[in-house]
């Protein structure tokens, strides 16, 4: 396995009116995130909040490429990001203990927090599919290129790691500086992955290894 220190590359907030970042995700120019009552879209360009949509946001946010779906209490929220509607939902494997959230496969990977899991859900239904086991509490989870990485919170330690979606063996970690913790993770399709600051109210942005598989 491979560990490295995060290298932070920039970071976003505090923001008014936002007091925990929760899930996160990008839709190809914003940085969507969810601060418990809202969601926000951060261009992580200018560093500023562009648009808000009021609808529950409590955990894991991802975009599918045309939706939004956020995570609150135990639900699955399907958005439309133009309307803010809520189109659908369906029911959180956790049961109001998920976390994060991304999609692979056609489907969900929903993180479930202190339950130290990750669930392929099925999109219409809810219903478990497979479940990946992990040794710390799971925060954010991101699929790119293939890979399925996820980010874990524990005490006052968080970082993220690369893991085998077929074993759940670590790969790789990348270990986040001292009392830094990671609430949500997703990566942009390039070289950063943007990480949810959970009560600090900030967003980082730290590189992405490439080519170390």
């Amino acid at each position: 396995m491979k560990h490295s220190n995060a290298e932070i590359l920039s970071e976003y907030g505090p923001f008014p009116e936002v007091d925990q970042v929760g899930g996160l995700t990008f839709d190809g120019h914003h940085v969507w995130f969810a601060s418990g009552d809202r969601l926000n879209a951060l261009d992580p360009a200018s560093g500023k909040i562009e648009r808000t949509i009021d609808v529950a946001a409590h955990a894991g946010t991802f975009f599918d490429g045309r939706y939004l779906f956020q995570i609150a209490e135990d639900r699955i929220q399907k958005i439309d990001p133009e309307t803010g509607t809520i189109l659908s939902s369906i029911p959180a494997p956790g049961g109001g203990g998920d976390s994060g959230l991304a999609w692979a496969e056609s489907t969900p990977w929903v993180g479930q927090h202190r339950g130290r899991k990750i669930h392929q859900v099925d999109p219409e239904t809810g219903t478990v599919l497979r479940t990946i086991v992990s040794n710390r509490f799971v925060t954010g989870v991101s699929w790119v290129d293939g890979e399925l990485w996820h980010a874990t919170w524990e005490g006052d330690e968080s970082d993220v790691r690369r893991i085998d979606p077929e074993t759940g063996q670590v790969l790789e970690k990348l270990h986040m500086p001292p009392d830094t913790r990671v609430s949500g993770l997703e990566c942009d399709g390039g070289e950063r992955f943007f990480c949810g600051g959970g009560g600090s109210g900030k967003i980082r942005a730290i590189r992405r290894p490439r080519g170390m598989k």
